[in-house]
């Protein structure tokens, strides 16, 4: 086998709306379809029929525990370390920011959804910082924004 890469994410959400805004309204996704109030299809950049798909699950549901088997994250990127620090801007003047890290070969965000599933928004490194290297050079270390 020989894959190509992830072709789409499918999230269990509680609230629909509540979910379609975070995605939709704060992140730029765009809504592609809807599967009568049960499924909402979206993508980022118009080029694949859905990158994420949301699943209503009902109030009920149970939240993920964080030391279970599972999703840990689902990583976002953005075209370039300025729509990082847009990113930043806007996630921490809405008190949503939960980490930023330079990992070496990424510049991330960390956020979480409604729900609570966490949400990388990352840029790559330049390639030269790390291609070749990427043991030597893959860190957790506070990023700076200047």
């Amino acid at each position: 086998m020989q894959p190509l890469g992830i072709g789409h994410v499918v999230l269990k959400v509680r609230d629909l709306d509540r979910s379609l805004a975070f995605y939709r309204d704060l992140l730029g996704f765009q809504v592609v379809s809807e599967m009568s109030n049960v499924m909402i299809f979206l993508t980022a950049t118009g080029e694949s029929h859905h990158d994420l798909a949301l699943l209503r699950v009902g109030q009920q549901a149970g939240s993920p525990v964080p030391t279970s088997v599972g999703l840990y994250h689902v990583a976002i990127r953005l075209a370039d370390w300025d729509a990082v620090r847009s990113a930043h801007a806007l996630l921490s003047e809405r008190g949503l920011l939960k980490g930023a890290v330079d990992h070496g070969v990424t510049r991330s965000l960390y956020t979480a959804d409604p729900d609570g599933n966490e949400i990388e928004l990352y840029c790559d490194a330049p390639r030269s910082e790390w291609e070749g290297r990427v043991d030597e050079v893959m860190t957790v270390k506070p990023l700076r924004l200047d």
